[in-house]
């Protein structure tokens, strides 16, 4: 095997393991908030909700919203990738195996201790899923298509969907308080920080590409 295959074959099992583990530790990044009960992210919002209105469990809720959110890019016209499909199928179980370990906060200073370390392992977990390359979660994907097609800019996009789907996860009676708010102010940023040390490296030019470079310039 030459040297460029053996590369390209530990920088692809890379990408699939960075993958796998991003999304599990997602799933343990949302319970961790959950149990900290001072409120979560717009989207668990609205799982919150859904789940107390039917009784049916946050991890199944979560998959169940992901193939919903995936069908809405059929109109779009986004192309999901192994990425995008993996997120739908394993964040869930992965939340609720948390929410399994993990018992209910009621003490003040550990629900914030708690949180907090929930919200910075959701923003490493981001890096790591997004960093792989293997296609966008169901949600971002949605984000970023309606861009696309409506030629909005991406934060007003971003605005109106989770504005939407915490109104409706609030009224259903999803738990919005400071957690809430605290993510919307502080997981950009923290992205912004993991995603760049955690982004696998675009596939390394081939000699042959570097030296028709060389004879184009």
């Amino acid at each position: 095997m030459s040297e460029l295959a053996r590369s390209e074959k530990l920088r692809w099992a890379r990408r699939v393991s960075q993958l796998l583990v991003g999304l599990f530790l997602y799933g343990i990044a949302i319970a961790l908030m959950v149990r900290a009960g001072i409120g979560v992210s717009p989207w668990d919002v609205l799982t919150q909700g859904l789940a107390k209105q039917t009784g049916l469990p946050f991890g199944l809720l979560t998959n169940l919203i992901g193939v919903v959110v995936l069908l809405l890019w059929i109109p779009i016209r986004q192309k999901p990738g192994v990425g995008t499909v993996l997120n739908v199928l394993l964040i869930g179980p992965s939340a609720q195996l948390g929410l399994w370990l993990i018992p209910q906060q009621t003490v003040p200073w550990v629900q914030a201790v708690v949180f907090a370390g929930g919200l910075a392992l959701l923003a490493i977990a981001t890096g790591l899923y997004i960093g792989a390359r293997l296609g966008p979660g169901p949600r971002d994907g949605l984000m970023t298509g309606l861009h696309r097609r409506t030629g909005w800019k991406i934060w007003v996009v971003r605005t109106i969907i989770e504005v939407t789907v915490l109104t409706i996860g609030w009224i259903l009676g999803g738990q919005v308080g400071v957690g809430t708010l605290l993510f919307a102010l502080l997981i950009g940023p923290m992205v912004n920080v993991t995603l760049p040390l955690l982004n696998v490296p675009e596939k390394p030019a081939t000699a042959s590409t570097l030296a028709s470079k060389e004879v184009t310039a």
